[in-house]
């Protein structure tokens, strides 16, 4: 039986950092993009978190949840500095709770924030 865990848990593992290592890698491809082609966005600096999410293109979210599921905890100071570069400082402290909450990594947060913003307005 113990044998039988012990790859089993092996297996996972791998598939885990298999999926992390993707992650990570599609992360940094579409950071490029992010700068690149969204610079600075211009939201208004009394905006709060849902205004500022009306504001954000959808790749600037994915990459911080591609981010957060490649790098794990070490994802939050990163995406602390890609959304102050970006201008988004308003959802710089949700994306530092939600990195460093344990197993939410799988859960795209933003993703699903952006879009429930966007349809309940």
């Amino acid at each position: 039986m113990e044998p039988v865990l012990n790859e089993t848990l092996r297996t996972f593992g791998i598939y885990l950092l298999i999926i992390m290592g993707i992650s990570l890698a599609l992360a940094l491809l579409l950071l490029l993009y992010v700068f690149r082609q969204v610079r600075k966005i211009n939201v208004p600096p009394d905006a709060g978190f849902q205004e500022t999410l009306l504001f954000t293109p959808f790749s600037v979210v994915l990459l911080i949840d591609l981010l957060d599921l490649g790098l794990d905890v070490l994802a939050a100071p990163i995406s602390w500095v890609i959304l102050d570069r970006l201008g988004l400082k308003a959802l710089r402290g949700v994306t530092a709770v939600e990195a460093l909450i344990p197993f939410t990594q799988p859960i795209p947060t933003m993703t699903l924030a952006w879009i429930g913003v966007r349809i309940l307005k």
